[in-house]
């Protein structure tokens, strides 16, 4: 997997992260026509919200999965709280018989499961080590230019 930096005015960041959210009681409602209903809103929804990417996207039956690029102006919970209400909106608009299948009017679990993606810790306390080793070897072998 390549490293793809952006670009916001004053930041360079790679923010991904893994996000799963299923519907209320795990109900099995996302297959079939209304699950692919779901899979292309998440792809308008996020092509909506300025530089938030939708690297990959799954839905199954009674869950979904997303890894999505969030610029750091915006928190996860934002996010995942926009895409899970304008979905929520948008099906049972389009599909009104969702709405009978769950009681309590609501589409989405209140809860989500997040994880960042990206270099694994051992990787990075390496690298933060091997600055330490590298600075310190600069300082040493530096010439000094009025000596």
């Amino acid at each position: 997997m390549t490293r793809e930096f952006k670009k916001l005015t004053h930041t360079l960041y790679e923010c991904k992260y893994h996000i799963v959210f299923c519907p209320k009681y795990r109900v099995r409602i996302l297959s079939g026509e209304v699950g692919a209903y779901v899979y292309r809103e998440i792809y308008r929804l996020c092509e909506q919200k300025a530089q938030v990417e939708v690297i990959e996207a799954n839905v199954q039956a009674d869950h979904v999965h997303v890894i999505l690029s969030i610029p750091p102006k915006y928190s996860v919970s934002n996010v995942v709280g926009y895409l899970k209400g304008k979905l929520a909106l948008r099906v049972f608009h389009e599909h009104p018989t969702v709405r009978k299948r769950l009681w309590g009017g609501k589409l989405w679990s209140r809860g989500y499961c997040v994880s960042t993606v990206g270099i694994d810790e051992d990787k990075i306390r390496k690298y933060v080590r091997w600055q330490e080793a590298r600075d310190k070897y600069q300082e040493y072998t530096q010439k000094r230019l009025f000596d």
